[in-house]
């Protein structure tokens, strides 16, 4: 059974930092490139960061580059968001992804984040 479990959301205050994690389990984690996803109320789900199989490469949307840092730890099966200097609008449900081409996508349940002082 195919598991991805976000932990670590809450509230916080502008300025300051939390990080997410994701356990993944019931695949080849080491083979998909995962990715962090959030969807603001009454707003599409945006990418925010991703991190290939070999954790060689990451890519971060423009609105969190310099504050976010994605990264993973294969023997765990999990990845992490690491988010500083946060702002309001970073306020979202923020979800875990797998992709890996020509295979299953597969999503956590998200972990809200509300950041407000």
């Amino acid at each position: 059974q195919v598991q991805l479990v976000e932990s670590g959301g809450g509230l916080v205050q502008p300025g300051g930092s939390l990080r997410l994690s994701c356990a993944a389990s019931g695949f080849t984690f080491t083979i998909y490139t995962m990715r962090w996803f959030r969807q603001a109320p009454g707003k599409e789900r945006d990418l925010v960061a991703d991190i290939t199989s070999s954790g060689g490469s990451t890519n971060y949307a423009d609105s969190v580059k310099g504050r976010f840092t994605i990264s993973r730890d294969d023997a765990k099966k999990t990845v992490y968001l690491q988010m500083n200097s946060l702002k309001p609008e970073d306020t979202a449900l923020y979800y875990c992804n797998a992709y890996r081409l020509g295979s299953p996508r597969y999503w956590g349940q998200g972990t809200q984040v509300t950041v407000s002082s």
